[in-house]
């Protein structure tokens, strides 16, 4: 028996990998985050148990894997995204290690690929930001020493940050000193769902183009200068004249 944790994708139940939905499809008993992950996901599971973890505790869902073991069936544990970005699987995992239940984590498109596809963009370009920064905005969950949205800013990287729509005016406020008024902003909700919405700004007018689309919650922030500029080198991958491997 095994608990297999799932990434169901950014939402677009076609953006789940093959190993995912081959799971899904097989496995006798499915947990999966409801609120989250839409039902079309799990489409043509033969499942003899389903349950929708969004309205049950950590400790409810443990004693449903335990349950599942003790009856030697595999658990599709299924997440949205990539479940090792603000999954909260650490927390079961380190049950299931003391439970001496095997698991393992089968990867998903994360939330951030999902907008840089939607935007069109590279996020990592040459001679502008070869670094993204994955961060949260720090409200009920604190943040560790030195990631401070004001410090992680310091790096000019391009940024993505999560749970944060509700809190933009404080976070424009930390980015300016860092980023610049001029700096490309884009503020991406529910991207891949049928009623993805986005605007894209710079961090002086991006507060009020969100105001009038009125995004409140599920929505990621992107912003750095790789979203507005075509001023970069070409890699040297493809350029002529760079030799490697397999262009000697």
């Amino acid at each position: 028996m095994t608990v297999f944790f799932i990434g169901a994708g950014p939402g677009d139940p076609e953006l789940i990998t093959v190993k995912g939905q081959r799971l899904i499809r097989s496995c006798p008993v499915i947990i999966y985050a409801g609120s989250l992950v839409p039902a079309a996901v799990l489409e043509g599971h033969h499942a003899e148990t389903v349950v929708n973890s969004a309205e049950l505790h950590l400790e409810q869902i443990i004693e449903l894997i335990k349950t599942a073991h003790r009856e030697g069936k595999d658990v599709a544990r299924v997440h949205s995204g990539d479940p090792s970005l603000y999954g909260a699987i650490g927390e079961q995992i380190r049950y299931l290690r003391e439970l001496d239940i095997p698991f393992e984590i089968i990867p998903g498109v994360t939330a951030t690929a999902a907008c840089a596809a939607l935007l069109g963009a590279e996020l990592t370009l040459p001679d502008i930001s070869q670094s993204v920064i994955l961060t949260r905005y720090a409200d009920k969950t604190v943040m560790p020493a030195g990631e401070e949205l004001a410090s992680l800013a310091q790096h000019k990287a391009t940024m993505a940050i999560h749970l944060g729509v509700n809190h933009l005016e404080k976070i424009l406020a930390e980015l300016l000193p860092h980023y610049g008024a001029d700096c490309p902003i884009a503020v991406i909700h529910r991207a891949t769902w049928p009623d993805q919405d986005w605007v894209v700004g710079t961090i002086e007018d991006i507060a009020g183009k969100v105001e009038a689309k009125g995004f409140r919650r599920t929505a990621l922030i992107l912003v750095g200068r790789v979203l507005g500029s075509d001023q970069f080198s070409e890699s040297s991958l493809y350029r002529a004249g760079h030799a490697h491997l397999y262009r000697p």
